[in-house]
């Protein structure tokens, strides 16, 4: 309603982009720690940081697709937005955040991480295709071609 279609699949399709970008960074870096490149505390220190960017980057993107009046959209976002607050916010009193260094190796938490920052990826992966396509009906809406009132197309400049 405050900005047209075209605009709002815009900033999606650019929010999720850089969602999609942050998520390789995520199972970049998780993979450094699998393969020992990286030790346990550089590789939390480096993505606890991202994790609100990640969640407000999300909800950004639900609030506006809300705003504007798709709830389709919004409704499909909506669970991911509610399990990302969870996630940031049932930190246990003394941890560093989400990705703690001391228990990280222990009990499969290192492949449950990485499986759940692969889902993450596929959910933003499936719905960029969608904003993509939404982004382009919108700017096809009406009529693209310059018509006089007797439906000839005008070729001149």
């Amino acid at each position: 309603m405050f900005l047209s279609e075209g605009v709002v699949f815009a900033l999606a399709l650019v929010d999720n982009g850089a969602l999609l970008f942050l998520l390789v960074y995520h199972v970049i870096t998780l993979s450094d720690l699998e393969c020992d490149y990286l030790n346990a505390v550089e590789c939390c220190s480096r993505l606890n940081g991202w994790v609100r960017w990640k969640a407000g980057a999300h909800a950004a993107l639900v609030a506006v697709l809300a705003l504007h009046g798709c709830w389709g959209l919004a409704g499909a976002g909506l669970p991911l937005l509610v399990w990302l607050c969870y996630e940031a916010l049932s930190v246990p009193t003394g941890n560093l955040g989400v990705y703690e260094p001391t228990d990280i190796h222990e009990r499969d938490r290192l492949s449950r991480h990485l499986r759940d920052v692969l889902l993450y990826l596929a959910h933003y992966l499936l719905f960029f295709f969608v904003y993509l396509y939404c982004l382009i009906v919108a700017l096809l809406k009406g009529d693209p071609l310059q018509r006089h009132h007797d439906d000839t197309i005008i070729t001149e400049l």
